[in-house]
């Protein structure tokens, strides 16, 4: 059913976003009166569609493949790769025959698209919720593998990356690859001490999963009534330091140690007030003592925003996604970083999405996929729009246009090292399912 939810929300995210992307290009072609043959979603392969009408001069339905969505516009060299059109005489309502920064609109229309709907709905969540994150002030963190190795220790307080001072803690990570960092400045116990990041490793840091976790403290807030310890001795406040004698620090320290005791009797050293006590505690069959924990006071803070408050912060909030995805895609670029390791395909997009329904996290991935694939498009490769727009202010400021050939070459290299870097993506994919 996990499955199910996800494949359904990624079917629904890319097709409403590919839909948006297509129509931006449609309104500004049809604005212009330059003809639109076909309008559709997901690709019609072979000339076979799950459905298909006529509207006015164009063609709209919805493909078998579905892997994007395409808007085929009259007297244009497309990843149709159609020459024959361009081998008549140029017609008024065709493409070719438009002034440049009419076609540069055009092509231009659906990252616009993009880019507006992410705003918009970054300025909606900013008015049903409020802007919320885990204060990295009062935080600490539990580390992966990886950052041990780099010096990071469980309950470490990281206070600067250089010379900034971490205000997000779910950024962290992002912050450590995109700022180029050289030394992490992080509070253990009553010792401020300094790390020096080896830059070797950080085509790693791209690639580990939860290199800072949020450290919570065994400290029982309730006890299911429904678990396993409905009766038992575990009281509010409680915290456990360890169980059947081995040390628990912090939540994360339990699972293994309970996963060791499943379903069997053990016992709880906990601090009470000032005594230590041995409590009896039953583990169930999925590892757990049913119990829910408390979170460190003032740990998440959430501010709400007014009407006018609320365009201002998500105005804000979009600009900022868009300048750390264009540092992500510079990482992407170097290729020291091995941040292509991490270029994932669909499988890496459902993994995003929540298992359950979650109106808040959908819209938030939805803006961001949105302001990826406008920055994805805009890159000056041929068979994107970045690579016709290209092309086009060429033209503009040389006053000469390329030749249909041209075009034509430039759009199959465009479309191989598109393939390839989808190859490379679910290739990607693939080796994080089987590791």
């Amino acid at each position: 059913m996990v499955i199910l939810i996800k494949i359904l929300q990624v079917i629904v995210a890319l097709s409403l976003l590919v839909f948006i992307h297509e129509l931006g290009h449609f309104a500004w072609a049809k604005l212009f009166h330059i003809k639109v043959e076909k309008f559709y979603l997901f690709f019609d392969i072979g000339g076979k569609a799950i459905a298909k009408w006529k509207w006015g001069e164009t063609e709209f339905g919805i493909g078998w493949l579905p892997l994007g969505g395409y808007c085929k516009i009259a007297g244009m060299v497309d990843e149709s790769m159609d020459m024959e059109q361009l081998k008549s005489e140029p017609k008024a309502w065709e493409f070719r025959t438009h002034p440049a920064w009419q076609r540069l609109l055009v092509m231009a229309g659906g990252v616009l698209n993009n880019f507006i709907f992410a705003f918009l709905t970054y300025i909606c969540i900013m008015w049903l919720w409020g802007q919320s994150y885990i204060d990295n002030a009062n935080s600490n963190i539990y580390v992966n593998d990886l950052a041990y190795e780099m010096g990071f220790r469980n309950g470490d307080r990281i206070l600067k990356f250089d010379d900034y001072s971490p205000r997000n803690f779910g950024m962290l990570q992002a912050d450590l690859a995109r700022r180029d960092v050289r030394v992490a400045t992080v509070l253990r116990g009553t010792d401020t001490l300094e790390l020096y990041i080896d830059h070797a490793m950080m085509g790693q840091v791209l690639n580990s999963p939860m290199m800072f976790d949020l450290a919570i403290p065994f400290v029982v807030d309730s006890v299911s009534s429904s678990g396993p310890n409905s009766q038992g001795q575990l009281r509010r406040n409680d915290r456990v330091i360890a169980f059947a004698g081995e040390k628990v620090d912090y939540l994360q320290d339990s699972r293994k140690v309970l996963e060791a005791y499943r379903g069997q009797d053990i016992e709880a050293s906990v601090v009470r007030g000032a005594d230590t006590l041995l409590l009896p505690v039953r583990v169930d069959s999925s590892a757990l003592i049913g119990v829910y924990m408390q979170m460190p006071d003032q740990i998440v803070k959430v501010r709400h925003y007014g009407a006018l408050d609320g365009v201002g912060a998500g105005l804000k909030y979009g600009a900022q996604t868009i300048g750390g995805y264009i540092q992500d895609l510079k990482l992407l670029f170097t290729p020291s970083s091995q941040a292509y390791k991490s270029v994932g395909s669909f499988i890496a997009i459902g993994e995003v999405f929540p298992s359950d329904w979650d109106a808040h996290q959908f819209l938030s991935i939805l803006a961001l996929l949105s302001i990826i694939l406008a920055v994805m498009n805009l890159l000056p490769i041929p068979a994107l729009d970045g690579g016709h727009i290209l092309f086009l202010l060429i033209e503009m400021i040389t006053g000469r246009k390329p030749s249909d050939k041209v075009l034509a070459v430039a759009q199959v290299i465009g479309m191989v090292f598109i393939f390839a870097l989808m190859f490379l993506a679910i290739g990607n994919d693939i080796g994080r399912l089987l590791r």
